[in-house]
């Protein structure tokens, strides 16, 4: 997969040649233009390990065996996903956030006492997180993970960033901090669809062994969406798993 630096040498390697061989300006037009659609593509998917390292699902995994990762809590529909999890012996990965964790503190407790991971999004999940500083982010982060520590006594070692966008200054701040980044292969898109069926049938066709499937547990219809998923999975012999038991890396600091 092409990198960001090799993206960069490449550029400037084609630069370089429209230079010396005194090509018109159309040519460079197209050479930025393509530069920036790939670098574009690459801050957005997560996938593209463009910036950093990201993993997004298991590569090794044969068994029917996923895990289910919700984002932007905790919040008071959390409890009713931790519920649901209970009562179909689910598990489940948490990527909170700061603010949140500070509204909601009990509900950490709880996500920690019933054998999920908690993972780091960021202190603030600012919508312009993608253009914050390095240290601004190592910063969201530490602050985070110190709430963390302070409620139930680990130091998570994952992190998704914010809206699952990278640039240089993300890596640097998951490299500082030594995060590391999690994301998805199968986005639910359950904060933009609004049907429950469409969001149902969006990741039933999608899952595979290995599965990460990215939700949000700050709706109803999420809930409502969760315990069909629930539903089907059971049905299909498929087990939901922490992100530690699916990639078998330890989630918390020793």
């Amino acid at each position: 997969m092409l990198r960001h630096k090799y993206s960069v040498f490449i550029f400037f390697i084609f630069l370089a040649f429209l230079f010396f061989t005194k090509a018109s300006l159309f040519f460079y037009v197209v050479l930025f233009l393509t530069f920036l659609a790939i670098t574009s593509w690459g801050a957005f998917d997560m996938r593209l390990n463009y910036f950093s390292r990201n993993i997004s699902k298991s590569n090794t995994c044969k068994d029917k065996v996923i895990a289910l990762t919700f984002d932007d809590g905790p919040h008071e529909k959390t409890i009713e996903i931790l519920d649901l999890l209970s009562k179909y012996n689910a598990k489940a990965t948490f990527f909170c956030i700061g603010k949140q964790i500070e509204k909601y503190p009990k509900t950490v407790e709880r996500i920690i006492a019933e054998g999920h991971n908690i993972g780091n999004h960021s202190y603030s999940h600012s919508n312009w997180n993608g253009f914050f500083s390095t240290k601004k982010i190592v910063s969201e982060i530490e602050q985070t993970n110190k709430l963390i520590t302070q409620l139930v006594n680990v130091k998570t070692r994952f992190y998704r960033p914010p809206f699952g966008v990278t640039n240089p200054n993300i890596a640097k701040a998951i490299s500082k901090t030594k995060q590391i980044s999690i994301g998805w292969n199968i986005r639910s898109l359950d904060t933009v669809i609004k049907s429950e069926n469409l969001i149902l049938e969006r990741i039933k066709t999608r899952v595979k062994p290995g599965s990460i499937i990215l939700l949000h547990d700050t709706s109803s219809k999420t809930v409502s969406v969760l315990e069909q998923l629930l539903l089907f999975l059971q049905d299909e012999g498929y087990k939901t798993k922490t992100i530690t038991e699916l990639l078998d890396i330890q989630a918390y600091e020793n």
